[in-house]
């Protein structure tokens, strides 16, 4: 691949528009950029958790690969009608979320984002994923939406929740349980 970015910036954006991979130029406030930019916040904060994690974690390996996926997914929503996610990535994370699951007790109560860092660093994560789910969601409302894409950013916040709940408990230490008002 050649040199794509040899200048930074281009003045292009100064009155408030942006353009997409096929040349279109929509506002920076559009739904569709409001997604993008969710994507790529979320891979951000999963590279924050990742650089929370030692190198050869597991954890890191498959977040790693995550990082991968929401680049593809903002690829499709930087070019309108452009698919990379496919649903073999969903059964790939469905797989990995199965073999986390299995060795953690039922959740009987509501937990709080938090047990340590880097568990509430994926919690975060979390939380960003939904509502980048969310906006994809918006977005699908206006224009067409792969909807591999959307079903993987909702698979992919349920990895996110397990991948916390076993972060919390690495090294002896635990989830913090909500406790009603009534029983604080």
């Amino acid at each position: 691949m050649g040199h794509r970015l040899s200048k930074i910036y281009t003045r292009t954006g100064d009155d408030g528009s942006t353009g997409l991979g096929d040349g279109s130029r929509i506002n920076k406030d559009h739904v569709r950029m409001e997604s993008i930019g969710n994507v790529d916040e979320l891979n951000s904060q999963i590279g924050l958790l990742i650089a929370e994690l030692p190198a050869e974690d597991d954890f890191a390996a498959l977040l790693s690969r995550i990082q991968h996926d929401l680049f593809d997914l903002g690829g499709e929503l930087a070019v309108p009608g452009y698919t990379l996610v496919n649903a073999e990535r969903i059964g790939e994370l469905e797989q990995s979320l199965d073999a986390l699951n299995e060795d953690l007790p039922p959740l009987k109560n509501f937990i709080l984002p938090g047990g340590s860092k880097p568990a509430a660093l994926c919690h975060l994560a979390r939380a960003i994923c939904r509502r980048a789910e969310r906006s994809l969601v918006a977005l699908s409302r206006e224009d067409q939406v792969n909807d591999t894409s959307r079903q993987y950013l909702n698979r992919l916040s349920d990895f996110l929740f397990v991948m916390a709940r076993l972060l919390a408990r690495r090294n002896g230490g635990d989830e913090v349980l909500w406790q009603p008002a009534d029983k604080r």
